[in-house]
Parts: C-alpha cells; sequence; structure tokens
C-alpha cells in the first residue's frame, strides 16, 4: 500500500514539472512572437548609402554625380540611446492606442467644409525650429489654390509647428509639443486638423507615437504599419529626404525603352545592415542570395558610433565587400532593387529606385505604402512576405520583358505625378481629402493610376468622363464633332467690314461651328445682339455676345456657362482665317485633342550668355508655342486656366494684357509633357488694315491689344521668366512637325485636294 502511495506521488510530481516546463515554454515563445511582431510592425529610418568607384556602369560620371542618393543622409546615430521613464512609456502606448477608430464620419466635421468649402489654413509662425522639409510643405500649401489666411473660413488646419521628425535623438525635435499645441484656438482635440509625420518612435522600440496626443486629428505619415493606419482617415505618407525638391523636380530617369529591359544586373541592394535589434533580422538574412554575378546584396555594419562593439563574424569581410561597389552604379544598371525594411518600415531606396526605374521589391511586411488608397502599386512594384526571401531569385527570372517594360514604365509616371517634389506631395494628399470630404465629386481609380493622372482632375469643371480631353482613346469615346469659336473683341465696330464681322462670316460657313461666342472687352458698349443673330439668321448657328465684366485679358480664357461644345476655337478679332484652314485644323485637333492645334507658332531657347529662358518670334524649323489668337483647345484647359493656375501669374497677364497665350501652353504641355500642334497656314494670319491701327488709343476699361508696341516683346520677356518660377521649371516642348492635308502643294489637279484653298 506504501509503495502504490510513492508511486502516485511520483507520477504527480512528473506531470506537474511537465505542465510548469510547458507552460514557461509556450510564455516565452510568446514572448518571441510578439517581439517579432513589434520589430516587423515598426518603421525605418533607412540612411546607408556610400559611395565607391569600382562598378563599371553605363553612365556617365557627370550623371552620377547629380543624382545624390538619400539613404546618403544622416540624421542621427542608431548607437545613442534614448530611455524612456515608466511614465514614458505608458504614455506613449496611450498615445498610439488612442482614437485608433477615428473615421471622416466620427472624427472631421465634413459639414463644415460643406459650409465652406475645401479652404486650407496654417496657424501663424510658432516661432520654433522648422525644418527645410516643413518649410517646403508650408510654402506649398500657401502657394495653393485651396490656402485661405481667414481661419474662420478653412474648414481643415495644419499647424506650424514642425512635426516631421518626431525622434527625441533628432535635432528637429520640439519637446513640450503636446501642451504647445492644446492652447492653439482651434485645436479642437484635433478634429479638422492634419498632422505631417515623416519619423515617429525612437530605439529600442521605433513604435508609431509622435509624443503627444493626436486627438482626432489626421494623420500623414511615412512607414505606417497596416496595424495603425486607420482606413479612410490617415495618409500613407512617403519617405523622402532634406534634399527633395520643393518644386517640380528632377523627373524619371529612364531615357528611353529600350528592349529587352533587362540591366546588367537582376536585383541588387547596398546599405547597412543591424546586428541586434528591431528590423535587423530581414537584412541580415539577405547574404543568402547574393552570387556576386547578377544579385548583388551589400551590407555593412559601419554605422553608429558604437558598431564595433556589437559586429558579428560576418561584418568584417560585408564592410570590405560593400565599399567596392558604387551605390549610384548599381541603382541605375539593376532592374530590379530590393528595398528591405529596416529600424522603421519605410525607406529612402523605395523614392530613389522609382526615379531610376529600378523596380523596386518590397520586403517590409506591413508597410502601407505611400498613397496606397489611390495607387495600384502592384503595376509598378513587387511587395514581398519577408519569410519567402529565398524565393525572389528564381521569381524575378521568370519574369517576361514586356512585364518588365510595364513596371518600368509606370514607376516613371507614379514618380513624376506624385512624388518627384514637395509640392505634389503635399498637392495628391489634399487632392485625397478632398475625394473623401466630397464623394460624389470623387476621382474614378483610374484616373489616378493614368496619364496626366489625378492631380489634373478638375472636379469644379466636370465630374463627367467624357468631358475630359485625355480618355477618349482609352474609353472608346467618341469626340465632339461641333465646335464652338471664342473670339476677343478689343476694338470698337464702325462698319460692315471691320475683322470681326469678317471672321464671324467666315465662321458660319464652317459646317463643324455651331456657335460663336463674342467676349466683348472693348470699353465701348458692344453691337445689339439682334445685329449678330441677323448674320447667322440663314445658317441657323448661335451667335452670343458677352459684354465681360472685370474686362481682362486673362477673361479670354474663363469657361462661360454659355459655351456649349468641349472643342473650342480661340480667335482674336483680327484673324484672318478662310474656311478650309478652320476645317483642316478641326479634323487635326479631334484626332489630338488633348493638345493645342493652331497656325502661328512661337519658340523659345536658353541664353547661356544670360543664363535665362528667351522668347522668340522667329521664323525656325522648330517650335514650342502656338499662338492662341488662332487655335484650338479643349475646354477643360480654360477651367484648368482660371481655377488651377496660381493667381500671381494670372495677375501678371491681366496686369500687362500680355503673355496669355504664354501661359496656356505652358499650362497645357505642363500637363500633357508633348509639344502643340502646327497646322499649315498663310505666313501673315492677322488684319493688317488702317482700321486696327487705332488699337493703341481706345478709352480707359478695355484690353489694348499692342502687338506693335515696342514694350510688348520685352513684356514677354519678364513673362517668361516669371511662368518658369511659377512651374519651377520650364514646361514648354520643342516640335520640328507640322501637319498639312495629303496632297498639299503636290503636282496634281486641284480637283483631287481636299482643302486646296489652304495653299491659296
Amino acid at each position: 500500500m506504501q509503495a502504490k502511495k510513492r508511486y502516485v506521488l511520483l507520477v504527480s510530481f512528473i506531470v506537474f514539472v511537465a505542465l510548469l516546463y510547458n507552460g514557461l515554454k509556450w510564455n516565452a515563445k510568446r514572448a518571441e512572437n510578439e517581439l517579432a511582431n513589434v520589430e516587423r510592425k515598426s518603421a525605418n529610418n533607412d540612411e546607408d548609402s556610400f559611395r565607391a568607384s569600382n562598378t563599371k556602369s553605363f553612365l556617365s560620371r557627370d550623371m552620377l554625380q547629380v543624382l545624390p542618393s538619400f539613404s546618403e543622409q544622416e540624421y542621427y546615430d542608431d548607437g545613442d540611446e534614448y530611455v524612456e521613464s515608466p511614465k514614458e512609456r505608458r504614455s506613449t502606448r496611450e498615445h498610439v492606442y488612442k482614437n485608433r477608430k477615428c473615421r471622416m464620419e466620427s472624427c472631421f466635421d465634413v459639414e463644415l467644409c460643406h459650409r465652406r468649402g475645401f479652404k486650407i489654413y496654417v496657424y501663424p509662425n510658432s516661432g520654433e525650429k522648422m525644418s527645410p522639409n516643413y518649410k517646403s510643405i508650408i510654402a506649398s500649401i500657401r502657394s495653393s489654390h485651396y490656402y485661405t489666411n481667414n481661419p474662420e473660413q478653412a474648414c481643415l488646419y495644419v499647424l506650424s509647428y514642425d512635426t516631421l521628425d518626431r525622434d527625441p535623438l533628432s535635432s528637429d525635435y520640439i519637446h513640450n509639443l503636446g501642451a504647445k499645441i492644446s492652447q492653439l484656438k482651434y485645436w479642437n482635440n484635433g478634429k479638422n486638423h492634419i498632422v505631417f509625420n515623416l519619423y515617429s518612435g525612437t530605439w529600442p522600440d521605433y513604435l508609431e507615437d509622435l509624443g503627444f496626443n493626436l486627438g482626432e486629428a489626421i494623420l500623414a505619415k511615412a512607414s505606417f504599419g497596416d496595424n495603425f493606419y486607420r482606413t479612410g482617415f490617415d495618409i500613407s505618407f512617403p519617405l523622402f529626404g532634406k534634399t527633395h525638391p520643393f518644386k517640380q523636380g528632377q523627373g524619371g530617369l529612364l531615357r528611353s525603352n529600350y528592349f529587352p529591359p533587362r540591366r546588367k544586373y537582376l536585383l541588387s541592394f547596398k546599405g547597412k545592415r543591424y546586428t541586434y535589434g528591431i528590423g535587423s533580422s530581414t537584412r541580415n538574412a539577405l547574404y543568402h542570395i547574393h552570387n556576386g554575378e547578377d544579385i548583388i546584396m551589400l551590407t555593412t555594419c559601419k554605422h553608429g558610433k558604437n558598431w564595433i562593439n556589437f559586429s558579428d563574424d560576418r561584418c568584417l569581410t560585408d564592410n570590405e565587400e560593400y565599399d567596392k561597389w558604387d551605390y549610384q552604379a548599381l541603382l541605375h544598371n539593376s532592374t530590379f532593387c530590393m528595398v528591405p525594411r529596416g529600424r522603421r518600415l519605410g525607406s529612402f531606396r523605395f523614392l530613389e529606385s522609382l526615379q531610376a526605374a529600378c523596380i523596386p521589391v518590397v520586403l517590409a511586411n506591413g508597410w502601407m505604402l505611400p498613397f496606397a488608397e489611390i495607387i495600384d502599386w502592384k503595376t509598378a512594384s513587387l511587395p514581398w512576405e519577408e519569410r519567402l526571401l529565398l524565393q525572389v531569385p528564381s521569381t524575378l527570372r521568370e519574369f517576361d520583358d514586356d512585364v518588365i517594360m510595364s513596371l518600368r514604365q509606370k514607376s516613371q509616371f507614379l514618380w513624376e505625378k506624385y512624388f518627384s517634389s514637395v509640392d505634389v506631395i503635399i498637392r495628391t494628399t489634399f487632392e485625397i481629402i478632398y475625394d473623401r470630404i466630397y464623394p460624389d465629386q470623387a476621382r474614378p481609380s483610374f484616373t489616378w493610376n493614368m496619364e496626366p493622372g489625378g492631380l489634373f482632375y478638375l472636379p469644379s469643371y466636370s465630374t463627367f468622363i467624357h468631358d475630359y480631353p485625355f480618355y477618349h482613346h482609352y474609353l472608346d469615346i467618341d469626340v465632339t464633332q461641333q465646335f464652338t469659336a471664342v473670339i476677343q473683341a478689343t476694338t470698337p465696330i464702325t462698319s460692315s467690314s471691320a475683322p470681326v464681322v469678317k471672321l464671324v462670316k467666315t465662321l458660319l460657313l464652317t459646317e463643324a461651328c455651331s456657335q460663336i461666342v463674342i467676349i466683348w472687352h472693348c470699353a465701348r458698349s458692344p453691337p445689339s445682339a439682334t445685329r449678330w443673330q441677323t448674320l447667322a439668321l440663314e445658317t441657323g448657328k448661335e451667335v452670343i455676345i458677352i459684354d465681360d465684366q472685370p474686362k481682362l485679358m486673362g477673361r479670354r480664357f474663363h469657361p462661360f456657362r454659355e459655351i456649349r461644345h468641349n472643342a473650342i476655337l480661340s480667335l482674336d478679332e483680327d484673324a484672318t482665317l478662310n474656311v478650309q484652314e478652320v476645317d483642316f485644323a478641326f479634323e487635326v485637333w479631334r484626332s489630338l485633342p488633348d493638345r493645342i492645334v493652331g497656325f502661328p507658332a512661337r519658340s523659345h531657347f536658353w541664353d547661356e550668355a544670360k543664363s535665362k529662358w528667351v522668347y522668340t518670334s522667329k521664323w525656325s524649323n522648330s517650335y514650342s508655342m502656338v499662338l492662341t489668337g488662332a487655335a484650338f483647345i479643349h475646354r477643360y484647359y480654360l477651367a484648368l486656366y482660371t481655377d488651377w493656375l496660381p493667381l500671381q501669374v494670372r495677375n501678371m497677364v491681366d496686369q500687362t494684357s500680355n503673355c496669355e497665350d504664354i501661359l496656356m501652353n505652358m499650362l497645357v504641355s505642363h500637363v500633357t509633357r508633348r509639344p502643340p500642334i502646327k497646322v499649315t497656314q498663310k505666313k501673315q494670319y492677322k488684319d493688317t488694315s488702317p482700321n486696327q491701327a487705332q488699337s493703341g488709343v481706345l478709352p480707359s476699361g478695355g484690353v489694348i491689344t499692342k502687338w506693335s508696341d515696342p514694350q510688348h516683346f520685352a513684356e514677354r520677356q519678364v513673362c517668361m521668366k516669371s511662368f518658369v518660377e511659377s512651374f519651377g521649371y520650364m514646361p514648354l516642348m520643342m516640335s520640328e512637325i507640322r501637319f498639312d492635308p495629303a496632297l498639299y502643294k503636290d503636282n496634281v489637279s486641284i480637283t483631287r485636294k481636299r482643302y486646296p484653298k489652304i495653299e491659296i
């Protein structure tokens, strides 16, 4: 009996020990999984590239010198540890998890925007330090047509405190920010505010915390983890460096669509790795796929003040190999570029790869890619599961050349439209918010992912896709077969032989012109409407005269409600065109409705001696502008000119009564990235009769044309300079193409020619 009891006690003890052991093991495993999850969901400050010169590159050294790497910028040192107190850790977690359920319906006063309109207010300068990037963000907002300096008219508010870098180790970190923000008059627990952030959290956990309570504010944040991102409320922001340009930056670096599209290296990466702490496992595993031939994975441990103390067995050889390769040469000679996570999820390398047309292979589980709400990243990048790293080489080798070409071309489109400058990044951010507030006017998703991009979709103009000039070929939409002639009249009509009367009579004979709108910009009263209707009585066409107020040059491009057609023939009152010239130009425009198609052309060139762009009217073998005194243009561009262009450039046109044609050509080329189209015409396209010599002596109050004024040409030079500064680059593009009718000037019977009078 005693022996039986001893056996029972022994068995019970063994079971107890086993349970205790397994329980401790299970808890340890659970803690390990939680730590891995934190690492996987945190973000990275990835600045990790040095230059060498041993790689043979297909790019010249001069080209490489103008391509600075974002990853070469050192913001702060990983070796400096910032230790939080227990109270700070509790506060951090409260900030991270508070208001996680915020959505536009619950934490944003949409009705305020419906009452006031979508206007953005920036708080006055706080006197605190401000980084160059945040200065660029504020400058972009203040130059936007959404900006207002009256907080009572705004529905969205932006802090003047720099919140981009919220790592306490950074020199840009502002202390006690929460207390300072809470004192702002319109803060209201963050409702209808937006906060911008590039770096959050600090060593060792790098939690997605900004160090103050966001309240109900929208967070536009780089390196966003999908577990912290509030869908439909926050903005997944791109991570960009200190040297990112403010205005239009350098375009994509794909200079030619050579085929096959494969470069010297299939896949490459050059950057630092971490031998300890969060984010270390991902980059530490990259050496497994390095083969030194077409897959180049280079890492270095040499970063931070105490890197030697944390070196592992591979650090020495890794550092030596790392220094042998040039980062820029590697980037521009690789088909795919690895974009692994580091301390935080995001990486400068993502935008670098995008610009260089090196297809990003994103190795960062849970990272919300920039502007993921609107951009279809599957068409330009390859998101990859970190656990499947070893499958990357074999999968990439199976990609067809046409798929690689498509991914590369889309990367260039996305870079130029949404990431090439701070200005386009900020404009994209606010257009996303606009679409959330006004869902009935929201852009169709495909407009964000095809030319010319979502930023040129104008809800105030139209929400019907067929009213835009870009999508006819994609969506098989018929282009209008009729047009409206819009004539700017600046001189009084003294007889039936006045140039504008001759012009109207010509237009009434054209089959496609169904409406004529005369914008009366003369100081004297316009003729009665009945006189114009008498001219059109036999044709059944509509003639409208608009006594426009105020009488400003730029108003010739106002999208008046009376205009019925998307096709517009913009005319000066003294333009001399015959019916066949108009008909042929309209046929050309119907094939290219997104371009300006017209007759007289002008050009520009870069003056090396004066270091500036110069306007020229000399006839030459190339051109970059078609004068809007006789040109077809889509009505959409009138709305874009009126509602989208900055007020200061439009004011310059109105103050000088000059340069509106230059500005419109720049606008259209900026949108399309293509030159205008010139069609055949007689060398003289303006009426030079004596009546026109009176145009410079009109009573005050009207638009005065100044083609014969010597000051006219000098003003156009000043305009050219100001417009380039506003766009941030020279948008005009050169062309040597002229459209002529078939059989033009051919030695055949005139009866076989469709447009014989063009040759007269």
